[in-house]
């Protein structure tokens, strides 16, 4: 029997009176004891609704409620091991593969991931390996993934594995957290997963379908506690795993799949909740670049070593009159910008000119149209002319990559057909 951490956590937010009047534990088969929770008056309205939910949940061990979350419990599990996408991460139990794949999922689709996911760990097999790694190498494998402080915190971790903990990984969840650039999330998925340890996991799937679970609108902590009373404490990786497929192929977060899902009898909502907020629409922007080549050499430069974003990687020098802020503009203006920068003839006359190619490119909640141009020569300080052979070994970032590739200058992505995968 084991007393469930989050509640030492949670019940500092109900104010001066804790709520409960029986402690709170868990079992391998539920609840032993059910909690008690009397009306409160908090300052906090979701600690209501969260109690509500609770007391839901939190039946005897051989109460109604406990069958049922028994049986749900079974259901999805049965349903995961049949349905489950064959992933690659998934094949292996080596806390590292985990690892390496936990991080690179973080706000990045399942797609891109793949790719990248074989050929990193092509390259750095083992933690060993990755802690000996450059930092520029690590950044190069990285590359197209985004969010690259995610791969500087990824190499220093390793470094700490190796050098302070003799290259073996903590075990636990405390230990993990210990390491850099991992959070209660990435911690509590390695702990359950590569080591079986009885800990829930909370991501944007689990979160969703723990809201239509119990048709509650839960934020932070009470997220944590539903899915710590939902676990199947024998199996906790595969049951973690199971409610974060469920959200990514049936409890999806417009017209979830209802007729398909295994456990959809307990579902407090049956669809979208009521009142669901709306999705952000994009911004739109459009930016130009400059592509010059010329004896199997590429002209690159380099972002500065403390910018904010993507410091340190290596990017086509952008043309002047298409900066990342300008909003997109058809009237030609932003074409007209771009070949004034470039001293291109049909600037002085006005003539319509097009670009080399274009292509679409999105960082989060903006829309990129990229207008690329090739010229034979470029003036910019802090520019290299880089080697066509080299450049898989070179940091380069996403846009620029994608820009190489379109451009056939690289070879296009081996694992470019997974488009299908979500």
């Amino acid at each position: 029997m084991v007393t469930c951490s989050g509640i030492k956590e949670f019940l500092p937010l109900f104010g001066h009176k804790a709520p409960f009047q029986e402690t709170f534990h868990f079992g391998t088969g539920g609840c032993v004891r059910r909690t008690k929770v009397p009306a409160v008056e908090s300052r906090d309205d979701g600690m209501k609704r969260w109690g509500r939910w609770l007391n839901l949940v939190t039946m005897a061990k051989h109460g109604p409620e406990a069958e049922k979350i028994a049986t749900l419990r079974h259901e999805l599990l049965a349903w995961y091991a049949v349905n489950r996408r064959d992933l690659p991460w998934r094949r292996s139990a080596d806390p590292y593969a985990i690892w390496v794949s936990e991080i690179m999922l973080q706000q990045t689709r399942v797609a891109a991931v793949i790719a990248h996911y074989h050929e990193f760990l092509r390259r750095f097999p083992n933690v060993e390996k990755l802690a000996r790694a450059r930092e520029d190498s690590v950044l190069a494998a990285w590359s197209g993934l985004g969010y690259y402080r995610r791969a500087r915190m990824l190499h220093t971790a390793a470094k700490v594995v190796v050098r302070e903990l003799s290259g073996k990984f903590p075990e636990t969840v405390e230990g993990l957290r210990e390491l850099p650039g991992i959070g209660r999330y990435t911690a509590a998925a390695i702990a359950s997963i590569a080591f079986g340890e009885s800990v829930a996991v909370v991501d944007g799937n689990v979160e969703r379908v723990l809201q239509r679970f119990s048709g509650q609108r839960l934020a932070g902590e009470e997220f944590w506690l539903a899915a710590e009373t939902l676990l199947d404490r024998a199996r906790p990786g595969d049951f973690n795993q199971a409610v974060m497929e469920l959200g990514a192929t049936v409890c999806t977060p417009r017209a979830p799949a209802c007729l398909t899902c295994p456990v959809v009898e307990w579902c407090a909502t049956r669809g979208e909740m009521a009142g669901a907020a709306k999705v952000a629409r994009q911004k739109k922007r459009e930016i130009h670049y400059a592509l010059a080549c010329r004896e199997g050499k590429v002209f690159l430069v380099q972002r500065a070593r403390d910018a904010r974003l993507m410091a340190g990687m290596w990017e086509l020098p952008e043309v002047n009159g298409g900066a990342p802020g300008a909003k997109a503009r058809s009237n030609g203006a932003g074409r007209i910008a771009a070949l004034k920068a470039l001293r291109h003839q049909k600037a002085r006359s006005g003539d319509r000119a097009d670009a080399s190619f274009t292509l679409k490119h999105s960082i989060t909640v903006t829309d990129y149209n990229v207008r690329v141009w090739r010229v034979g020569a470029v003036e910019q300080d802090g520019g290299e002319w880089i080697a066509v052979e080299r450049l898989p070994r070179v940091a380069l970032t996403g846009l620029a990559r994608k820009i190489l590739r379109k451009a056939e200058i690289i070879p296009p992505h081996p694992n470019g057909l997974l488009h299908h995968l979500t």
